[in-house]
């Protein structure tokens, strides 16, 4: 009986060990998992800090899109449009790079719901705010569309 006694133990040791084993695995598998999806979210994180920064610095200093003198653009903007129709209207004649930073940037600025209907000549090496300035002064230079 010794020995089958012996025996039972050997085999329940080899359990032990593999359960052991399986016990390593698992966790190593598991710590790695951990690790993977920690370096996942940490740049998931900074890519979008990254471009929130980004964007956040084109708000306040966004360049013209060429050096002067430019090119100037006839842009006609009728009643009724909205900051962002009148971005988008901008956007499609190469004027700016984003109408939804023009949108922003009018929010923020001291023209919003100043900008008026008209005909406009704008140059691509005006800022938004020039561009904004012009679009918000009486307009004499401009041909009102009322």
């Amino acid at each position: 009986m010794i020995p089958a006694i012996a025996s039972d133990l050997q085999v329940k040791e080899g359990l032990v060990v593999d359960m052991n084993a399986k016990q390593v695995i698992t966790a190593v598998l598991g710590m790695l998992l951990k690790v993977l999806v920690a370096i996942f979210v940490i740049v998931v994180v900074y890519k979008g800090a990254v471009t929130a920064y980004d964007y956040g610095y084109r708000i306040f200093q966004e360049p013209p899109m060429t050096e002067s003198p430019g090119v100037d653009i006839q842009v006609d903007i009728t009643m009724g449009k909205s900051a962002l129709q009148i971005g988008e209207i901008l956007e499609e004649n190469g004027l700016i790079r984003d109408a939804h930073l023009f949108y922003i940037q009018n929010l923020l600025s001291h023209y919003k719901d100043e900008l008026k209907a008209g005909s406009y000549v704008l140059n691509t090496s005006m800022t938004i705010e020039e561009m904004m300035e012009i679009m918000s002064a009486d307009p004499d230079g401009a041909e009102n569309q009322e």
